[in-house]
């Protein structure tokens, strides 16, 4: 046995103690994980700012700014405030759209709830008759609202030095996320202004301590990601303001309550991939079958054929093509990745799956391409 295949086996070994040894002190190891990642969670955060934000950036870059226009040196600073203005005006909109719908929302709900508990009680009382066991059931169930009054206030005094005991952690708490959030918005703009330069310095320290071969790998798998994760990313925006924007017109023409609200907040959660619509339409169920049951019927009805429409031509179209990634597979990411670590796990997945899938195209046509050579020789 030579020298190499010695150190390559010793190396297996070593990381299998490693691996054993992590598995039987599990608990320590994520504990571990977990403060490294609340100590660089400021830093991630930003990362993830920088990714988000540069999708847009590129494009503004490239279509506004030529070399022999005067304000190229500015460019970059450009861009990023430029991007900074869209971002926040679409949130704006966003906001000025769904707070009046909400509040209005909140108002008729407030309203329609006791309206609708005194046409229950009134239908209960006039078919008691009718229905015995739902009679004997009302009799057992007799509610005494000065008891239960006294007794709901007993529970909140006693709760109350809980809350204000674990007031001030969750203060500390608040005032923590918020200075993570601002740290690392500045730390993305210094990731957006420095790219290229970030860039390079990976590129130098993968050639300094990986191979010539094996570091032009790893950076051609970081382009390919990079590539297909931001196109998953604006493929996913460009969907759900194409979905929104349908829910909106069609339930205005249908003369549908609540049709901007719905069709924003099916918008934002159809940023989930597959399963974020039907979010949207239960919030829009709620809303409406309190203001006209039949009209939630035709809600319902519209939201299904909208959702063949969107799953059938608009996503694989927009999405799929965008990552490179067939139907079945999306469909595969979502349900792993959701049951792994929820919709966090959906979002991250189904770009990843995407990377593995090219790189595995990749490893199999040059595996194909080698036989069919030595195939020839032979």
């Amino acid at each position: 046995m030579d020298r190499e295949t010695k150190k390559s086996v010793l190396q297996i070994v070593a990381f299998g103690i490693i691996l054993y040894c992590a598995i039987l002190h599990l608990n320590v190891v994520w504990g571990v994980l977990r403060n490294i990642v609340s100590l660089f969670l400021p830093f991630i955060l930003g990362g993830c700012i920088a990714f988000v934000l540069n999708v847009p950036m590129k494009q503004i870059e490239k279509r506004l700014f030529l070399k022999k226009q005067k304000l190229h040196k500015m460019k970059r600073t450009v861009s990023y405030v430029a991007t900074l203005v869209i971002v926040l005006g679409i949130l704006t909109l966003a906001m000025v759209v769904v707070i009046p719908e909400l509040v209005r929302a909140v108002k008729s709900l407030a309203h329609q709830v006791p309206v609708a508990m005194a046409a229950v009680q009134a239908w209960l009382r006039e078919n008691m008759g009718k229905l015995p066991q739902v009679a004997a059931i009302m009799e057992d169930f007799d509610l005494d609202v000065t008891s239960i009054s006294s007794q709901a206030a007993g529970i909140l005094q006693s709760a109350a030095s809980g809350i204000l005991s674990s007031s001030f952690s969750f203060i500390g708490s608040v005032v923590s996320g918020v200075i993570s959030f601002l740290i690392g918005i500045v730390f993305s703009v210094y990731v957006l202004v420095q790219k290229e330069k970030l860039a390079l310095q990976a590129k130098k320290i993968l050639y300094a301590l990986l191979p010539a071969d094996k570091a032009e790998h790893a950076i051609s798998i970081g382009q390919l990601s990079n590539r297909v994760f931001s196109n998953f990313l604006s493929g996913q925006c460009l969907e759900a303001c194409i979905l929104g924007a349908m829910f909106v017109i069609a339930m205005s023409i249908l003369r549908l309550p609540y049709a901007m609200l719905i069709g924003v907040v099916i918008a934002i959660s159809a940023l989930i991939p597959i399963v974020g619509a039907f979010i949207g339409c239960a919030a829009g169920m709620i809303l409406i079958v309190m203001v006209n049951p039949v009209q939630a019927v035709w809600f319902l009805i519209l939201f299904l054929v909208l959702q063949q429409i969107e799953g059938n031509l608009i996503y694989p179209r927009v999405v799929g093509s965008s990552i490179g990634l067939p139907s079945m597979w999306v469909l595969v990411a979502v349900s792993i990745g959701g049951k792994l670590f929820g919709i966090l796990g959906i979002l991250l997945f189904i770009p990843l799956c995407s990377v593995c899938y090219a790189l595995f195209r990749d490893y199999i046509n040059k595996r194909l391409q080698g036989k069919e050579k030595g195939g020839m020789k032979a």
